[in-house]
């Protein structure tokens, strides 16, 4: 079940650490001992055992597994991976309610010895070892989940969590999707993502507002040999108007004074292009910042902010850009990317792209 926010008894505090006052009475699904669900909270109970089931066969367990489940709520989903016969099964909680509800429920529980269950915020705490995740998490913290997952090392084998259903589609979109966004960049950079199960908002009590999908998360192993701040530079600049030409997109004033400043920043220190390989080129650090940026990266669109940056034209000249400007323009002409749109690349397209803007000196951190 998706729970992982706590609930004092006279206030609520939320994933950015405000405080609301708790609202007393009302309607809403409880659990049987009469705690009320808090549906604002992304309390909502998976309630469908046939659902929960196709989960745990699309997980692919061993028994050898140890498995992280966030926000397991009343249990439903950590009873049947329990009973998969996996090695252990380690449950992030944040509401005390919920965790006091978990251990009456496997209190002299035959496979009880195997559950853990850790009281606390998972976007937080350290997470301890695991192979697997399934999870049925708050969608509020879909994004820096995902990336909180992805730099905890050692690399886990996959993860298999339940999303919103646009947020799973962003996941998985393709170039020329029109779903397809930094996020999906970024995500699938980092690891092989696919679309497993969609779940109507009806197998949940109470019935959240959205429909959901489940998805497979698999790391990839080993990370690609680039650095991810300057990976995620290029492609925050690409896709701030992901359908417009990359040739238009780099002749912007604010783009070009700011790759601009980069250059000459790493030509007074005289730094040589670091020409290594190799899983250190992007550490786990640098993928843990991307936990930070919820906003832009989870349900970001295009086109849809005001396009103040001007293009600097030949006017410009006095201010001695024109011949850094002709050299942006010279790298994009030399791998045929002036007139293509950030929508239609791959992942090997703003690879090769970001390589030959490190090869002629342009940096994006």
């Amino acid at each position: 079940s998706r729970s992982t926010k706590r609930i004092p008894q006279n206030n609520t505090t939320m994933a950015g650490g405000k405080i609301q006052k708790k609202r007393h009475g009302g309607g809403g699904a409880r659990l049987q001992g009469g705690i009320p669900f808090e549906k604002s909270k992304g309390q909502h109970i998976l309630r469908n055992p046939a659902l929960v089931d196709s989960i745990i066969a699309k997980a692919g367990l061993k028994p050898t597994d140890t498995v992280l489940e966030i926000g397991p709520g009343t249990g439903n989903l950590t009873k049947r991976l329990l009973e998969a016969g996996v090695k252990a099964v380690v449950a992030v909680e944040l509401d005390p309610r919920m965790v006091l509800e978990l251990s009456r429920r496997f209190q002299g529980h035959p496979l009880s010895s195997r559950l853990k269950v850790i009281q606390g915020d998972v976007l937080k705490c350290d997470l301890p070892y695991f192979d697997i995740c399934v999870a049925n998490i708050p969608y509020q913290i879909s994004s820096p989940l995902t990336f909180k997952l992805l730099s905890h090392r050692p690399i886990f084998r996959c993860a298999v969590i339940m999303f919103q259903r646009e947020f799973a589609m962003r996941l998985v979109a393709q170039p020329g999707d029109t779903l397809y966004c930094r996020l999906s960049v970024n995500v699938q950079l980092l690891s092989r993502v696919s679309h497993l199960l969609k779940v109507g908002r009806n197998n949940f009590r109470p019935p959240p507002k959205v429909d959901s999908s489940v998805v497979r998360i698999e790391p990839r192993k080993p990370l690609p040999p680039v650095s991810f701040k300057e990976w995620d530079g290029l492609v925050r600049i690409c896709f701030n108007r992901k359908n417009k030409t990359l040739g238009s997109l780099f002749k912007q004033k604010r783009v070009l004074e700011l790759l601009e400043k980069n250059y000459k920043t790493m030509q007074s220190l005289q730094l040589a292009q670091d020409s290594g390989t190799g899983e250190e080129k992007m550490s786990p650090y640098d993928v843990a910042l991307l936990a930070n940026m919820v906003e832009d990266l989870s349900m970001e669109t295009s086109d849809e902010k005001e396009d103040d940056d001007m293009e600097m034209d030949d006017a410009d000249a006095a201010d001695g850009r024109t011949s850094f400007k002709e050299k942006i323009m010279g790298i994009l002409q030399q791998g045929d990317f002036a007139e293509k749109r950030s929508s239609k690349l791959s992942q090997v397209d703003f690879l090769y792209l970001l390589s030959l803007f490190n090869k002629a000196g342009i940096h994006f951190s």
